[in-house]
């Protein structure tokens, strides 16, 4: 989806943050990996 502009990484992971902020315990995604490396970099 990314690659052909249909999403932004940027709104892939505030979607993941309003998860966590709700309370999610945890988040199953196809986009897990490019999320890590996000956040590892500091968004």
């Amino acid at each position: 989806a990314i690659q052909n502009g249909w999403l932004a990484e940027s709104v892939i992971l505030e979607s993941l943050t309003a998860f966590k902020r709700a309370g999610a315990d945890g988040i199953l995604t196809y986009f897990a990996k490019q999320a890590a490396e996000q956040l590892r970099r500091g968004r």
